[in-house]
């Protein structure tokens, strides 16, 4: 296959091509003809500007002014590209002071759209109307009766560009953007009466007074609830040479749509720094996804500004602008911290036990709920008996809270066992969190437990509603309309290594008082029948000394992880705290330091924060379970410490759906009762 490698002809576009693709860069929108005209009209020295729209300016629309009108010599000129009266060499833009400069708005107008202008100026006698197509006047000028000023007629708008006439939105669209820019230079132009009309209504849309003040416009366009939450300042900053004049809503006052009117010498622009900035220190103050009301003029030398970076002027470029930007950020803030002398909050209050309504939930009031999947239960609900922990007496007779000291030795005051179990202020914490993990074996581990999660295991443990116990092992509980078996061990030890892996550097201590000899308990751990002790294993006293000096001499790193005290006396001083008022059985400590010494891979650094964790967690989630009167305590526990911290931190990974039984449901009740 051929490819053809001549190249293409360039030609010169044709006069009329070249003017309507500059026509459809000014005029995008009738929002875009209506500013351009507004401001030939404010030029003008105009006191009153009158708008008239028919289906969103598309078909009509039409901008009557009572300024210094069009001379009838400039008539034959005024629709052609580049003529204007207010620029005469391009030296003059560094200077320039007026809206209009490069006498293309018209032209623009006139190649999309049937254009018209009847003006009339003081010296004349009467006024004159001159119909305009392609820039070109058709026919001459003909003399009529008229007031002083212009009236510019503009219809079917972009009639011979029906591609773009098919992209703009709707009519009711279109004028809401009509209004909105006449809105904005209503409120900059006080002294200037404007009025926005809908053909076919009896009353105008938008209607503002002539020597009014900023304040009472935006009263009326806006509305009371911005008029009187409005906070003025005018600032002027020598260094930069900017004056500035604002009003904007003190931190009461918040919408869901933002609002800002920026004006630069004058004119209507858009400055995404600085809104940006401006939301910044409104974001302090306002809940998230609410704005402010502001307003704001800012006045530079002219040599200082570029007004000639767009077609349709709505952006410009000035000199430091980030630091002017910066200046005006901080005096916004200062004047919003100054205004904080009154503040409005709304609340709903909410009855006790009453559940959280997702406001972007639909309620069906109509739908029906059969008996048979109607839920009676509610995962937020408390019982008294959570307040009130049960006392259990101790061994050696002394009345204590389960204690891991405890149950070592009686020497344990209740007062310390209680201090203990006290939790942490909050300054405390935030003080202790602030050691940030960067290891990354760690942040591994977190990111796997994230990554196993079971979304749907997940959403029945949060919203679980606690039954009762079956064993030390297993527990029953209610989600929704059915009734679950689970192992509690197994759910346990699963939330034991994830805190363990969370609160990684910055676990808090369970002290352990007195502290107890690490070789003795070494030497309980090889006695007991867990330890799977042998003679051919060789003398219990070497290996409880071996493995009492392996673990003293990873102390450091238990004590710095994963707050496990081991002194240089050989004392067990603490351990690791990881669920509010839960402490580990003593009764298995000695079998645990014995498995730290020998299941710990304490050469490679993810293996070994892997194997610790999980042996301290196999540790944790042993409960000491007595089939006597003090079992109450151990049910106690399950339910008001051991499950509400699975419904709070536990993110469970696939495996444990082999640890959940489904016993029966709420349908299948229904169906066994209808029988008999």
């Amino acid at each position: 296959m051929q490819v053809d490698l001549e190249p293409g002809v360039i030609r010169k576009l044709d006069e009329v091509v070249v003017n309507r693709i500059a026509a459809g860069e000014i005029i995008q929108r009738p929002a875009n003809a209506l500013k351009e005209l507004l401001e030939n009209s404010l030029d003008s020295k105009s006191s009153h500007i009158q708008v008239h729209v028919k289906s969103g300016g598309l078909k009509l629309m039409q901008i009557q002014d009572n300024g210094t009108g069009i001379r009838r010599e400039d008539l034959e000129i005024v629709c052609e590209r580049f003529t204007t009266s207010k620029l005469a060499k391009f030296e003059d833009l560094s200077q320039i002071a007026t809206f209009g400069f490069r006498g293309e708005a018209l032209a623009s107008i006139s190649h999309v759209a049937h254009l018209t202008i009847q003006t009339k100026t003081a010296q004349e006698r009467c006024g004159y109307k001159a119909t305009y197509t392609d820039g070109r006047l058709q026919g001459q000028a003909k003399p009529c009766a008229g007031n002083q000023g212009t009236i510019i007629t503009i219809e079917d708008l972009f009639y011979n560009m029906p591609q773009r006439r098919q992209a703009l939105k709707s009519p009711t669209d279109e004028f809401q953007k009509l209004s909105d820019v006449l809105a904005k230079y209503a409120v900059h132009n006080p002294h200037v009466g404007f009025t926005l009309r809908k053909q076919g209504e009896a009353q105008p849309s938008l209607k503002t007074p002539v020597a009014s003040s900023r304040e009472e416009n935006i009263r009326i366009i806006y509305g009371a609830g911005i008029s009187k939450e409005l906070l003025h300042f005018s600032h002027t900053d020598e260094v930069y040479k900017f004056e500035v004049e604002c009003l904007l809503t003190q931190v009461n006052y918040s919408a869901k749509r933002s609002q800002m009117l920026l004006f630069i010498n004058q004119r209507l622009v858009e400055s995404p720094a600085l809104k940006c900035a401006v939301d910044s220190v409104y974001a302090t103050y306002l809940p998230r996804g609410q704005h402010p009301f502001v307003y704001m003029s800012l006045r530079l030398p002219p040599q200082n500004l570029d007004v000639n970076v767009h077609p349709t002027k709505h952006e410009v470029h000035f000199l430091y602008q980030d630091e002017i930007v910066e200046r005006l950020k901080e005096q916004v803030e200062a004047q919003l911290l100054g205004s904080n002398a009154t503040r409005t909050f709304y609340k709903q209050l909410k009855l006790p036990g009453a559940t959280e309504l997702d406001e972007t939930q639909s309620v069906d009031k109509t739908q029906r709920i059969y008996p048979k999947e109607l839920i009676r239960t509610d995962s937020t609900e408390q019982k008294l008996d959570k307040f009130l922990a049960p006392i259990r007496k101790s061994d050696s007779g002394s009345l204590s809270s389960s204690s891991l000291g405890t149950e070592i030795s009686s020497q344990e005051t209740p007062s310390e066992t209680s201090a203990s179990q006290e939790e942490e202020s909050f300054r405390v914490v935030a003080a202790r969190k602030a050691r940030e993990v960067r290891l990354s074996s760690v942040l591994d581990m977190r990111q796997s437990v994230e990554r196993q999660c079971n979304i749907q295991l997940r959403n029945i443990l949060k919203n679980l509603v606690f039954v009762g116990c079956v064993d030390e092992r297993r527990a029953l509980f209610q989600h929704e309309t059915r009734l679950y078996l689970c192992n509690t061990r197994a759910f346990s030890e699963e939330l034991f290594y994830q805190r363990l892996v969370y609160e990684f550097q910055n676990c808090s201590e369970i002290s352990v008082t007195p502290p107890l000899p690490l070789q003795e308990l070494l030497m309980i751990a090889l006695d007991s029948e867990a330890a799977g002790w042998t003679p051919e294993d060789g003398d219990k006293a070497e290996l409880a000394a071996s493995a009492a000096q392996i673990l003293q001499q990873k102390a450091p790193i238990m004590k710095e992880y994963f707050g496990l005290r081991i002194s240089e006396d050989g004392l067990v001083g603490s351990l690791p705290s990881l669920v509010a008022r839960h402490k580990p059985s003593a009764t298995h400590l000695p079998v645990y330091l014995l498995r730290l010494a020998t299941e710990v891979d304490w050469e490679q650094e993810a293996k070994c924060f892997e194997t610790f964790c999980r042996e301290t967690a196999r540790f944790y989630a042993q409960l000491e379970w007595r089939e006597d009167v003090s079992s109450g305590h151990q049910h106690w526990h399950t339910e008001h410490v051991l499950f509400p911290a699975l419904k709070k931190y536990l993110l469970p990974p696939a495996g444990l759906r082999q640890q959940i039984y489904e016993l029966t449901n709420l349908p299948t009740l229904y169906k066994v009762f209808e029988r008999c």
